[in-house]
């Protein structure tokens, strides 16, 4: 009996002996991002490392874990000039003194993760060496841990470009449920961001169908613009290598309104209006399509801030080889500006509306959400969905804990407004472009 207990004993600590903590290699190039003094900056470099000279300047990178869990964290840095870095970490801070040299791999000790979400770890020089330009180039985090079946997230290599868009954040989708029975000439939609949820390079798609887009952006501290896109159906990145016959044309525009073409994700006809709009105000946007019955098709779309009951022409477009009323009529949130993927984001849909071809207007009280390929391969999970009853909301960013769930529908009331008040037929027409 004792001969079996020791056999036994031995079986299970050798066992135990070949099991090694699991480990995770996190690629800082496309996990990390500027935190102080103000997002951007070129601390994450092309070449796949995180340098810096300024300091004051902080990097974060953010890591998720499924559950609780202590995590042993070593870190990768390659071609030091000798250096000393501050390293902030969840309930401690530590200094770290960087040697001159290649490939060095620091221990940081141990990180415990308290709860399932996001931890974050920032960096800062604190000195470079005598005549040193930047502060070590840091390459890689390496995470293990003994803790059965956990999981971290993060942005994992580089593979079609994904630390370009891993640093973006998932893009989130709302298809409104529509009829499919009729013709649907006009799509509406209300957008309102909430104050402090409008950080520079966010997208706020208000309109879109299926074959162009329309909604609102934060491009600059300064600059603030409404963008109305058609595609091409010429299939191409490089507007100048759409064939005549398939260019899209402009018929008309609004005041202050820039038209031009646009590439690198399919190409087309573009227009652009610099507009002040603010978070906490609620902008009305309207999108109509119209099959001119020769193989082209009509887009225009209309903008206006709903308390001051206003409507401005964006632009009219006409495109070829083309013959379709409404459709695919959905929204989406969208950061596109890398340096500003950690900040959260987050937009309200509502008074979400079509009208048919008989001027009958129908409620869509049911959207169908989704993510794209950076939150679907699980680059990145902060990104959510729902609704009030009452209008639609889309969120994404800020490493918040809980993600959505993709495919899923959300509801409203199907009194959840009334229609909107608008005189269809005398909408401004704006001006013809000059010849």
């Amino acid at each position: 009996m004792l001969s079996v207990l020791v056999f036994f004993l031995l079986v299970c600590w050798n066992h135990g002996s070949l099991i090694s903590a699991a480990e995770w290699q996190i690629p800082l190039a496309g996990n990390t991002w500027r935190t102080q003094p103000e997002p951007g900056g070129n601390g994450v470099r092309r070449g796949g490392e995180v340098s810096w000279s300024g300091p004051d300047e902080v990097y974060s990178v953010f890591v998720r874990a499924d559950r609780p869990a202590p995590l042993q964290l070593q870190l990768v840095v390659s071609d030091g000039e000798g250096a000393e870095l501050k390293i902030r970490l969840p309930g401690r801070e530590q200094q770290l003194p960087l040697q001159a040299g290649d490939n060095q791999v620091h221990h940081l000790g141990q990180l415990l993760v308290r709860q399932a979400g996001y931890f974050r770890i920032d960096f800062r020089g604190i000195q470079k060496t005598a005549g040193g330009t930047h502060f070590g180039r840091l390459q890689k985090l390496i995470v293990s841990s003994d803790t059965p079946d956990l999981t971290l997230d993060f942005v994992r290599n580089n593979d079609g470009g994904m630390f370009y868009w891993g640093r973006r954040g998932p893009s989130v989708h709302l298809t409104y449920q529509v009829p499919r029975d009729l013709d649907l000439e006009y799509g509406y939609c209300e957008i309102t961001v909430p104050e402090g949820q409008d950080p520079e390079g966010t997208f706020y798609m208000a309109s879109g169908f299926g074959e162009g887009y329309f909604g609102m952006q934060v491009n600059s501290p300064t600059e603030r613009r409404v963008l109305f896109s058609v595609w091409s159906p010429y299939q191409t990145d490089n507007p100048r290598d759409i064939p005549e016959d398939q260019r899209i044309q402009l018929l008309a525009s609004g005041e202050g309104v820039r038209v031009g073409e646009f590439g690198n994700e399919g190409s087309g006809g573009q227009s652009i209006l610099i507009y002040p709009w603010q978070a906490g105000r609620t902008y009305r946007f309207l999108t109509r399509v119209v099959p001119e019955g020769d193989g082209h098709t009509q887009y225009t779309a209309w903008f206006g801030d709903q308390q001051q009951d206003e409507w401005r022409l964006i632009a009219r477009f006409r495109r070829p080889k083309t013959d379709t009323h409404l459709k695919r009529f959905h929204s989406f949130l969208e950061s596109f500006n890398p340096g500003f993927g950690h900040i959260g984001r987050r937009a309200w849909f509502g008074g979400v509306r079509v009208c048919d071809t008989s001027g009958t207007w129908h409620l869509s009280t049911a959207a169908r959400f989704t993510v794209d390929a950076t939150g679907g391969g699980r680059h990145r999970l902060d990104f959510t969905g729902g609704s009030n009853g009452e209008r639609f909301y889309l969120q994404n960013c800020g490493f918040f804990a809980q993600p959505g769930t993709p495919g899923t529908t959300f509801a409203i009331k199907t009194d959840a407004a009334a229609p909107p008040e608008i005189d269809l037929q005398n909408l401004p027409q704006g001006n013809p472009p000059r010849p």
